[in-house]
């Protein structure tokens, strides 16, 4: 573990420059395993800072745009190498200031680096199609357009792999980019803008502007300069960015909650059940989108299925995620860990069992933390808030069901459709889930929780705004297609 010894402010990135705000104000960010421990200072900007980044950003895009796509490619090669030399610097800032273990920020950096190098290929493939023309002595075509400058707002839970994967195709794709970070995690964000700098990307390309959702977030929204935004957060906010968007006629894109059902059948391998819901449902203290929440089993296997669950979950180590032996870190932050606890009261008070954990742990090596025990509920009734609303906290809610027909009935009531798994060796039930299971993300004896950078990702209902990232997927909200006609 390391030992701090200072605390750095960080700044913006604007116009190929760090600037400090004109608010003259920052913010601290807290490592949430020690309320005490500062990580760093980050700006707290101005709707003034905002406006000089889109400005930057305009005014590059011209150019950029005009650069052959390969060659943009090459800069993002440039950046992945850059961060990958950089890995454990950037991942131990993420545990510090996120709370997720030193091996997921390992991981996700390190996704990080392939998704720059997966979209750096996307400027040699092609952008149109040949269209057969009614007029013999034409030619018709399509090719893509970008949209200009994107408007990147991003959430605190995936720091570093959510705005590389809106950033990366952004910049592949002719567009030029202002980023908002969460500002409870703008440290890590600012040590991954810092590699993107020292790719040496044309100034202006890509900058950030720290600050509250409130002024620079709604700055984004309202700014008859940004031409599309892409936002990964909670459903109540996406809502406001996409009506705001909307109203001023800009090209919008939401990802937002997930309440994502795991199915459990009757002739399921239990273990790998066990195994796959602990890892979906309790990896990152329960702060994915996709996280497993509802865990709906069959009542043959109801009570054996428990046991192992319970059995496995006793042996969950909680701690300061930069210990080798720490398997859950805390929640985020003081807010987020009330929220979970806030979760867990209702579900006591609405009758649900709690068979394990639901409380702060306060013990004297994690007093100053944000730390809450992995929970278990069972007698759970699928109109419970606690089996409706995203607690997006260690909280997994169990649901007794007899038929798989009940299981998909219960896994579609809701208002989501994101991500759901079953775990069965039945081809009729898998047949049946991937036909009806109303979810963006379908997956078959697996967690419920991770996608493939290559393969599109997106949910259903009130999930998504039914667009879909990453893979080539990327390349529909990125770029407008624009339908050529020669004749000569």
């Amino acid at each position: 573990m390391s030992i701090q010894t200072e605390v750095k402010t960080y700044l913006n990135f604007v116009n190929g420059a760090w600037v400090a705000s004109s608010s003259e104000q920052v913010d601290a960010s807290i490592n949430p395993a020690n309320k005490h421990e500062i990580v760093g200072y980050v700006q707290k900007s101005s709707l003034e800072d905002l406006n000089e980044a889109v400005a930057a950003a305009k005014t590059a895009s011209q150019s950029w745009k005009k650069l052959a796509a390969s060659a943009r490619g090459e800069y993002l090669y440039k950046a992945a190498n850059i961060i990958e030399k950089n890995l454990d610097d950037i991942a131990e800032t993420m545990t510090r200031e996120m709370g997720k273990t030193l091996p997921e920020a390992k991981g996700e950096t390190a996704r990080g680096v392939a998704i720059l190098r997966y979209y750096a290929g996307e400027g040699m493939r092609k952008v149109g199609d040949v269209i057969p023309s009614t007029d013999n002595d034409a030619l018709m075509f399509t090719t893509r357009t970008p949209l200009g400058v994107v408007g990147v707002i991003t959430p605190w839970n995936f720091p570093v792999a959510i705005p590389i994967w809106k950033i990366a195709p952004a910049l592949v794709y002719g567009n030029t980019v202002v980023l908002k970070p969460a500002q409870e995690t703008a440290v890590t964000a600012a040590k991954v803008i810092e590699c993107f700098a020292k790719a040496g990307f044309p100034d202006g390309v890509i900058n950030m502007v720290t600050g509250p959702g409130s002024v620079i977030g709604q700055g984004m929204i309202d700014h008859p300069d940004i031409n599309g935004i892409t936002f990964t957060g909670s459903d109540t906010v996406g809502k406001l960015v996409g009506q705001g968007a909307l109203a001023r006629g800009a090209k919008y894109q939401l990802e937002m909650g997930g309440k994502n059902p795991v199915i459990v059948a009757n002739d399921a391998d239990l273990d790998l059940a066990v195994d796959a819901t602990i890892s979906g449902g309790l990896k990152s203290t329960g702060q994915k989108c996709t996280a497993t929440s509802r865990v709906i089993v069959q009542s043959e296997v109801y009570d054996k299925f428990k046991e192992k669950l319970l059995a496995k979950v006793k042996d969950i180590k909680v701690g300061n995620g930069l210990e080798a032996d720490t398997w859950m870190g805390p929640c985020s932050s003081e807010s987020q860990l009330n929220t979970v606890l806030s979760y867990i009261k209702k579900g006591k008070e609405e009758g649900a069992h709690l068979v394990y954990g639901g409380n702060q742990i306060s013990s004297e090596a994690l007093a100053n933390g944000f730390f809450v025990e992995p929970t278990i509920f069972d007698n759970t009734t699928n109109d419970m808030i606690i089996a409706q609303e995203e607690i997006f906290g260690p909280v997994l809610a169990l649901l007794k069901v007899d038929t798989i027909e009940d299981a998909l009935d219960i896994a579609n009531d809701s208002k989501f459709g994101l991500s759901a798994s079953i775990f069965t060796t039945n081809i009729s039930n898998m047949l049946s889930f991937i036909k009806e299971m109303d979810a963006g993300l379908v997956r078959i004896n697996a967690e419920s929780a991770g996608v493939e950078l290559q393969a599109p990702f997106g949910g259903m209902k009130q999930s998504s705004s039914h667009s879909r990232e990453q893979g080539q997927a990327a390349i529909e909200f990125f770029t407008s297609i624009k339908t050529v006609f020669v004749k000569g």
